[in-house]
């Protein structure tokens, strides 16, 4: 980046960034704001889901760059807002020439190694493992060609962001830190966040601005105390309840009684295990509360971290981010939607056994029984099909309701800059064409996401 300003650059004629006030630690800085309203949230997500059914999924791509723009355009860092440029249309192509891509290489693969499994080992199995692990890298490949397209696409003053090529160095740096972190039984996890997220930031750029990633991957285990506590309150549960079972009163000696323990349990004898102090057992559901607490908060405090360790020429970034108010909108957010997909999924199972089942006695008064199965079996698989579908769009409305915004919005209000002297040297990068824009991961199942 050059040493002086850029002329002619878009930074010139636009407002200034808002400033935070002197004295407060951080002039020169900004904060950003989320403008966005909930229940226009709501009305988009229910619209856009309602013409995806009516497509037949085409117009999913159509409903996913709505919704960014609409949360891009929220997000205000400075006080102007993010601006989402991807192309629907780009979305659709990419997504065909992917698919095809897949198809050749996973059906000729698994051509192959099927045929390897079955000469070599007279089995399938071995094929379906190897067919699983040759499909992992791409996993990894996609998930970096869809974070390259999504900044490719993102403005902010008229400047654009960009991710360097790299998805296949991504790939094998996940495959190796995911193959350290499971031999070591999870303790180098944090090794693994960390230089995957470094290698991703020290390639982000905001237009001629480099950003890089600080810091020490130790720093992470911060995060973890939840997480680690847990395991070592679930181990503890497990230990405790097994010393203390009165079928082996001195405890467990060797496996041959671990065993008989355990097909005790399978037997239904562990009714008739007579615990001697059976409070022991809220240790369990305890433990697991905790596991899935430590797992949301080691995910959102460890971006918080680093985020508070990312840098770029003249600019420093801040977050406030809360792990337990994260958690709680996890929780809560995710409650509320797969209640209403439970509940539903519940009525619709019920409602088709009224339709196909003339033998139940159960429904037999409910009123209008008789009449639901004298309808002609397409349309009453029609109507069912249409309802099932019904229950998964007010799913995904939910969910961005409920989970994604308040995600957006906390993680919008509790990021700052307080330090952003350097974006006024920043001059615009070239645009970022791509093939197959998300292909593979819409196609992988990756793209769901905003």
């Amino acid at each position: 980046m050059s040493d002086a300003p850029i002329l002619n650059s878009p930074w010139q004629s636009a407002p200034q960034p808002k400033v935070v006030p002197a004295g407060t630690g951080a002039e020169n800085g900004m904060t950003v704001e989320f403008s966005g309203k909930r229940w226009s949230l709501f009305w988009l997500a229910l619209k856009t889901g309602f013409f995806t059914i009516l497509t037949l999924g085409f117009y999913r791509f159509w409903m996913k760059t709505r919704l960014r723009r609409w949360y891009w355009s929220a997000i205000r860092p400075g006080g102007h807002p993010m601006e989402y440029t991807g192309d629907p249309m780009e979305k659709l192509l990419g997504f065909f020439i992917a698919v095809v891509i897949l198809t050749f290489y996973i059906g000729i693969v698994n051509l192959l190694l099927m045929f390897v499994s079955f000469s070599i080992f007279n089995s399938s199995v071995i094929g379906y493992v190897l067919s699983f692990a040759g499909v992992v890298p791409i996993w990894f490949y996609a998930r970096y060609r869809a974070r390259r397209y999504v900044l490719a696409r993102t403005r902010w003053r008229g400047v654009r962001f960009g991710l360097e090529k790299g998805a296949w160095g991504y790939a094998i740096r996940a495959l190796w830190y995911w193959f350290l972190t499971i031999i070591t039984a999870g303790i180098l996890w944090p090794r693994m966040t960390f230089l995957l997220e470094k290698y991703k930031t020290d390639r982000t750029f905001y237009g001629s601005a480099r950003l890089f990633q600080d810091g020490r991957w130790q720093m992470l285990y911060r995060a973890a105390w939840p997480l680690i506590a847990s395991l070592v309150l679930l181990a503890g549960a497990v230990l405790w309840t097994i010393q203390f079972a009165p079928v082996f009163p001195d405890g467990i000696k060797d496996g041959a009684e671990l065993i008989k323990l355990v097909d005790a349990f399978f037997d239904g004898l562990a009714p008739s295990i007579n615990w001697t102090q059976p409070e022991r057992l809220l240790l369990f559901p305890l433990a697991l509360s905790g596991l899935v607490f430590g797992a949301i908060y080691y995910r959102w405090v460890s971006k918080r971290i680093m985020a508070q360790h990312k840098r770029g020429p003249g600019v420093q970034f801040d977050s406030r981010l809360s792990g337990v108010r994260v958690s709680f909108i996890y929780v809560l957010g995710n409650f509320i939607a797969y209640a209403m997909l439970v509940l539903g999924v519940a009525a619709l199972a019920l409602l088709a056994v009224a339709l196909f089942s003339d033998g139940m006695a159960i429904l037999a008064d409910t009123p209008g029984a008789g009449m639901m199965q004298d309808l002609p079996r397409g349309v009453a698989v029609a109507g069912l099909a249409l309802l099932y579908l019904t229950f998964f769009l007010l799913w995904g409305v939910l969910y961005n309701t409920f989970v994604t915004y308040p995600l957006m919005r906390h993680m919008a209000r509790t990021t700052s800059l307080p330090l952003s002297v350097g974006l006024a040297l920043v001059s615009q990068r070239a645009r970022d064409e791509f093939a197959e824009a998300e292909g593979f991961a819409e196609a992988l199942d990756l793209g769901a996401a905003i």
